[in-house]
């Protein structure tokens, strides 16, 4: 695989990694608060269900880095497309439901970094 399809694909993985970490550790301070337009009484009352998208956020990431270490490197871009698919989808749902600018933050980057991989392969 091209070093830019794999690199594209490390960029999402970390992206999501630091989801995570926003939404399961930093949601109530004012980084997680400035980062997620929310006042600290919504932070609050929203901490446990952040807590729980940073967790699939961190699968997300998961499977990308499983994709790109794996030792077989056609079931590697399998694995690959099918994260980086899951992470697009995520990406339009939120967009369309919670915030357009998820659009451009999640989606566009998976739909590019999937381009990349193709093009690859």
């Amino acid at each position: 695989m091209s070093y830019l399809a794999s690199t594209l694909v490390a960029l999402v993985a970390l992206e999501h990694i630091y989801i995570l970490i926003l939404e399961m550790f930093l949601w109530t301070t004012p980084t997680g608060r400035r980062a997620f337009g929310m006042k600290p009484e919504q932070a609050e009352a929203t901490k446990v269900m952040a807590a729980n998208q940073g967790l699939y956020n961190g699968f997300l990431a998961a499977g990308l880095i499983w994709g790109l270490l794996h030792p077989d490197t056609a079931l590697g871009f399998q694995i690959q497309l099918f994260f980086l698919g899951c992470v697009l989808v995520a990406g339009l749902y939120g967009g369309a439901t919670a915030s357009r600018k998820i659009f451009v933050i999640q989606a566009l980057p998976a739909a590019i970094a999937i381009i990349a991989v193709l093009i690859a392969g």
